[in-house]
């Protein structure tokens, strides 16, 4: 976890009560106003589920980080999402290398590769482009992040077995917008982000432009690097044309140009020799073009086209190994949904592509290919009465390698009473194989085979159960909430040794994978005080003779958080959370650590906001428990991360808004 846990309570709370019960971030802060919430709950609209439903209509896990939890986290982690991400429960973002930056998300116990990844409902994180630099985008630059949970791949296809993780941009609204953003961390990172958006008459515009840079820092004192150096630029501007009160086209293009470097500090330093030689760089380029058509009212529903186009460039170097290449991912959908009577209708089409080619100077071992998958996805809400909802779809998709899946889905939602929501969703699910995952980037590239052709896809089956109770005692809010979960995942994908070759390839093991879980929290809230206090309890294993714990999932988080905010002026928070009870590659546990972490925010008017927060207090770091890295200073071997290595933090941001 880093830091800052979210108080964004479950979509369920506000099924539950009819309100939303998801507070503003302010490392805590949750604001306070019931008749305020209530508002809000009639704009919160989850995109990802493709029918554009209001949040508390939805028979499916829903989490959503909105505008305020995310302008907030813009003064505290400008750079990217990953703090914000990592503060939810289920959550567990672990990273995997300290010089590119890159980072695994596991959801509900699950490996990376499991949890799809969209940005506007698209996706466009596949393969190369999805495994290096993902969570690179500011929180300044979106409107609010979606996480549906457990199994939605009849909604999104290959890959969406743990869940979801939608990044939805920010719109024009009736009055024009001027963020200005400057930080800096005593980690020596420095963010220089803007946004600005306005509608003129029938046209309008938001535009994100954004600087990170970070110098190189040897936080443990080894000789080498736990922090980066990085340089990156972000632009992402989008056009927006409302032809008409029923239609609108939007246009947008999205650049990221990113190096970093990491290693040996006297070589970063510029004074390598024969002994200090080693250094890893990570240079990246990302462009993306897309193009969205919305019609509303179009025989009582609303027809939906979009398609990106993205192209993805990457050299990654380690010593004198090479990863080069290059990948270009298409996706394009039309979509209908519609309000018939007791029905929510959706139907669709869809097609992803995913081509990756090898540049010269490549060092790998790997093959081109180029994947293609079309499919059809139908689903139908039918409320049997107005406590009861009752959800099914059918999704159909033909890989042109893999071929045929067909996959089901059945959710619902029932309240006895108006404090109490049941949720159950059940649904199927697949992960076509894929030579560039979480797995493999962790393991790295240098002695990975190409696929074989024996290689199939993994399938799965999981249901996910949560109930929630939300009441009022006088003046003090009450929210309970529990969740069970379970995947069961067959033929799974993990890179094994060749024998007598000294490679590594990817092979379907004979045994399955199993993830079960609970998820507990309860929140309390009188006047400006709250007190936050969650428990998540996830085993996951490898159905082997030994039950080998998947490597890298924490069993147990606990977290909490006592905030206080004085309205329009000062913002106070500290929370704090445990992991333990994580295992390594060896099926060793690895040691638990607490996290603390504390922020203080002072408003200045209505234009200026300065915020001063402190990450990792005391100070936790793997580097404490185990070296980093061993062998050679010209040939080292580092150790797999799964603890914070970069250590305390504190940083300040000033940001204005006009």
């Amino acid at each position: 976890m880093k830091g800052k846990l979210i108080l964004a309570l479950l979509a369920n709370t506000a099924i539950a009560v009819g309100q939303n019960n998801a507070p503003r971030k302010d490392s805590g802060i949750v604001a306070k106003d019931t008749a305020q919430k209530t508002a809000d709950l009639h704009e919160i609209v989850v995109s990802a589920t493709r029918n554009n439903s209001r949040i508390a209509d939805l028979p499916m896990k829903v989490e959503v980080l909105g505008t305020e939890e995310l302008q907030e986290e813009s003064g505290i982690k400008p750079g990217n999402v990953t703090s914000i991400l990592g503060d939810l429960s289920v959550i567990h973002i672990q990273n995997t290398s300290a010089v590119n930056g890159n980072n695994a998300i596991r959801m509900q116990g699950l490996d990376g590769k499991y949890t799809q990844l969209l940005r506007d409902g698209m996706a466009v994180y596949e393969g190369l482009s999805g495994n290096f630099g993902v969570l690179s985008i500011p929180p300044l630059d979106l409107k609010q992040i979606e996480i549906i949970k457990g199994s939605v791949s009849t909604l999104y296809g290959g890959g969406a077995i743990a869940g979801i993780i939608n990044f939805v941009s920010k719109t024009p609204g009736e009055k024009p917008t001027l963020d200005v953003l400057v930080n800096r961390s005593t980690l020596k990172e420095t963010n220089f982000n803007t946004f600005y958006s306005q509608k003129y008459g029938k046209t309008g515009l938001t535009l994100f432009a954004g600087v990170t840079t970070q110098n190189p820092v040897d936080v443990n004192k080894d000789g080498f690097s736990d922090v980066p150096k990085l340089r990156q630029y972000l632009l992402h501007p989008r056009f927006f044309w409302y032809i008409n009160p029923q239609t609108t086209l939007i246009a947008g293009y999205s650049g990221t140009i990113e190096r970093r470097e990491g290693g040996d500090m006297q070589v970063l330093d510029g004074h390598p020799d024969a002994k200090h030689i080693y250094t890893e760089t990570n240079n990246s380029e990302r462009n993306s073009i897309e193009l969205q058509l919305i019609r509303k009212q179009l025989a009582n529903g609303t027809l939906t086209i979009k398609g990106n186009g993205s192209f993805f460039h990457l050299q990654n170097d380690q010593g004198t190994f090479t990863l080069l290449g290059n990948q270009t991912n298409t996706y394009a959908e039309a979509s209908y949904n519609m309000k018939s009577g007791n029905h929510d209708f959706v139907a669709g089409l869809n097609n992803t592509g995913e081509i990756y080619r090898r540049a010269k100077g490549d060092s790998t071992y790997l093959n081109n290919y180029a994947y293609n998958t079309t499919g059809a996805f139908i689903q139908d809400g039918f409320h049997v009465t107005s406590r009861l909802l009752v959800e099914g779809g059918l999704r159909a998709d033909y890989h042109n390698v893999f071929g045929w899946y067909i996959l089901p889905r059945l959710a619902l939602v029932y309240k006895p009473i108006d404090d109490l929501s049941l949720r159950l969703s059940g649904g199927t699910g697949y992960k076509s194989p894929a030579i560039f995952t979480n797995q493999t980037q962790t393991i790295g590239y240098r002695n990975l085979l190409p696929l074989g052709a024996d290689v199939k896809s993994e399938r799965s089956q999981g249901i996910n159960f949560d109930g929630n109770y939300n009441t009022m005692l006088g003046e003090l809010s009450l929210t309970l909430n529990q969740a069970f979960y379970y995947t069961h995942i067959k033929d799974p994908i993990l890179p094994v040794a060749s024998p007598g070759i000294d490679k590594v390839m990817l092979t379907n093991m004979p045994y399955a994978m199993r993830s079960a879980g609970t998820d507990t929290y309860v929140r309390l809230e009188y006047n400006d005080i709250e007190l936050y206090l969650g428990y998540n309890h996830t085993v996951s294993r490898y159905q082997d003779d030994i039950k080998t714990n998947v490597p890298f999932a924490p069993q147990d988080k606990f977290a909490g958080t006592l905030a206080y905010d004085i309205p329009e002026k000062w913002r106070f928070g500290i929370e704090n959370s445990w992991v333990g009870n994580q295992y390594d590659y060896q099926n060793q546990k690895t040691p638990a650590y607490w996290f603390w972490a504390a922020m203080i925010s002072r408003q200045f008017g209505e234009h200026v906001t300065l915020v001063l927060n402190g990450e990792n207090l005391f100070d936790a770091r793997q580097g404490k428990h185990i070296p980093l890295y061993t062998g050679s200073v010209s040939n080292p071997e580092f150790a797999p991360l799964w603890g914070p290595i970069d250590g305390r933090t504190i940083n300040m941001s000033i940001k204005f808004n006009l």
